[in-house]
């Protein structure tokens, strides 16, 4: 079988590198006859490049690379694919396929929800829950942005969805762009929410999340995505998808 590769985008802040680590551990666990690989385009370690480097030299002839992003923007569309081709060029035995990304996939607008009941549940417990449930819950999906207008277009799906499955008010707001936390929060009051929570629209926490924190300190934040049965599910069917569209290539 080729291996996986599965490449997370990395940061500076070692709870990062844990958190897909625990989730590729999952990953693994699920199918133990595939060699799965976890590496990073940037800020962690191990790099694209050193994994790429180990399967090589195990012998591996084919390998296939899952982009583990919630995004099809540039690290998915030029990054990855120049690394790639830097690293097929090194190792010309190796075959390397890219898959496609996570994206907004609806296992992951239900990993999120998942996310959103647990913070429901801390809030019943530390508050009164016939309050909470009795009131009109607002929630701020928070993802990272772009300078791509159409790109936070796309994100801002996530929110319309998450609200469809949960019945609670959703609106979206970014990290880097806007409409930033506190501008959602604004529009989630005026929709009439009397509680509300930030949902981060994240794979794993980092400096950006802490970000989200500080902007709303006042308010209870979901966890992140994580290690999550959704997320195994979609790395495989990206896996097997790359495999399957090889092979009818090649045919």
């Amino acid at each position: 079988m080729p291996a996986l590769i599965a490449v997370a985008h990395g940061s500076r802040d070692p709870r990062s590198a844990a958190t897909m680590g625990a989730a590729l551990a999952q990953v693994a666990a699920r199918r133990p006859d595939v060699d799965v690989r976890l590496a990073f385009l940037d800020l962690s370690a191990p790099s694209v490049e050193q994994v790429v480097d180990a399967v090589a030299n195990k012998g591996y002839t084919r390998a296939v690379v899952v982009p583990v992003l919630l995004g099809d923007a540039f690290h998915a569309r030029v990054d990855l694919p120049e690394l790639l081709a830097v690293a097929q060029a090194r190792h010309p035995h190796l075959h390397l396929t890219q898959a496609d990304v996570l994206g907004p996939d609806n296992r992951l607008i239900s990993a999120l929800r998942d996310r959103v009941s647990e913070a429901c549940g801390l809030l019943e417990v530390a508050h009164d829950p016939l309050a909470w449930s009795h009131s009109s819950v607002g929630i701020a999906v928070a993802a990272v942005g772009s300078s791509s207008a159409a790109a936070n277009a796309r994100t801002a799906e996530v929110a319309r969805r998450l609200a469809r499955r949960t019945g609670h008010l959703a609106e979206i707001c970014f990290v880097t762009t806007e409409p930033s936390v506190s501008q959602a929060i604004s529009r989630l009051h005026a929709g009439g929410a009397d509680n509300i929570l930030v949902a981060p629209w994240f794979l794993a926490p980092g400096l950006l999340t802490d970000r989200l924190i500080a902007a709303a300190p006042n308010l209870t934040h979901a966890d992140v995505i994580g290690p999550h049965p959704a997320l195994t599910e979609i790395i495989w069917d990206r896996y097997d998808a790359a495999i399957a569209g090889t092979l009818t290539l090649s045919a």
